[in-house]
């Protein structure tokens, strides 16, 4: 068939309204979450076989990224349609906060719903001596990837403990899985990283060397105030921590953009859901998800598509 033929063909089909399918008509759904080590991306992991399952014609990716920071500017920029920010980068990123690594404001970006508690974990090998906030002075300290949302997180809890990078011996910006290696070599004292409770890397860690979790004081989440609350790591979360430790946490969100359509976004929200119990078996951390929280504390405009299923579940902001 010549291409005057095909053109001809096609514009006839156009006339009847009897277009083929096409490849056009496909779903792209690109899930933008975290480190493998961490829990962004066991989460993401069980979002993309319930959008799978549930949106036809969707192809669903998961894209291991640094996690809450780069994931905004990403869904800012068109390349991804769903992502998992901590709360403070989202707000950061709303208001256009250069320090935080958003030199203008993310005016794209729209809400989808809360997820789950990241908690500050600090975590020191046993040898260290580190047992207080006080006590990292002049040690060496893995705070995330530079920029990171655990990055953030690192210098809003020293600032509000009265110290900096400055005060510290050694400072490390690296991912979860390489901060453990570098403690089990004896090359760092501790690690600070911001994720959901029992996260795999220091699961890891307390394995394969005597450990302290740090305790982070009430005051500080007072000092910090919103979106940082004080909570608990309870006993036993990892292998020797055999007592309850005080920490502060920051709620986690899914984010979406206003590029995708409220369909989408509709369907994502319902699915993510009525599928709770897919989620919840990806990662403990999920057991926090709850629709009636679903929009308390959103620091951006709620998506239009995820807006309509809280409309039709009663759920507000309330």
């Amino acid at each position: 068939m010549t291409i005057r033929i095909k053109v001809a063909a096609v514009a006839a089909a156009v006339a009847l309204g009897v277009v083929p399918f096409t490849a056009s008509a496909q779903q792209f759904v690109n899930i933008l979450t975290g480190g493998t080590s961490g829990v962004y991306y066991p989460v993401g992991g069980a979002l993309s076989k319930i959008f799978t399952d549930g949106i036809p014609d969707a192809k669903v990716q998961v894209q291991s990224t640094k996690a809450s920071v780069e994931n905004l500017n990403l869904l800012q920029q068109g390349k991804g349609e769903l992502g998992i920010a901590l709360g403070d980068s989202v707000k950061f990123a709303a208001e256009g906060n250069a320090e935080a690594g958003f030199p203008q404001p993310l005016e794209k970006l729209r809400g989808i719903s809360a997820m789950y508690p990241n908690f500050i974990q600090i975590v020191a090998s046993e040898e260290s001596g580190i047992k207080t906030l006080d006590d990292l002075k002049g040690k060496k300290l893995s705070v995330g990837a530079p920029k990171s949302g655990t990055e953030l997180n690192a210098r809003a809890i020293l600032g509000a403990a009265g110290m900096s990078y400055e005060d510290l011996d050694k400072v490390e910006f690296l991912p979860f899985a390489e901060s453990v290696e570098l403690m089990k070599n004896r090359q760092l004292d501790a690690t600070l990283q911001s994720a959901g409770l029992g996260v795999a890397s220091l699961k890891d860690l307390s394995t394969s060397i005597p450990i302290t979790v740090v305790s982070v004081p009430e005051e500080i989440a007072t000092e910090l105030g919103a979106p940082y609350i004080a909570e608990t790591i309870p006993a036993n979360t990892y292998d020797g921590q055999s007592e309850d430790v005080p920490t502060v946490a920051v709620i986690n969100f899914l984010v979406s953009s206003d590029e995708v359509s409220d369909d989408l976004a509709y369907e994502m929200t319902k699915l993510m859901y009525e599928n709770l119990d897919q989620l919840k078996a990806a990662h403990a951390a999920t057991n926090a998800v709850d629709v009636q929280n679903a929009l308390k504390g959103m620091p951006i405009p709620v998506h239009p598509g995820a807006q309509r299923y809280y409309d039709e579940v009663g759920v507000s902001a309330e």
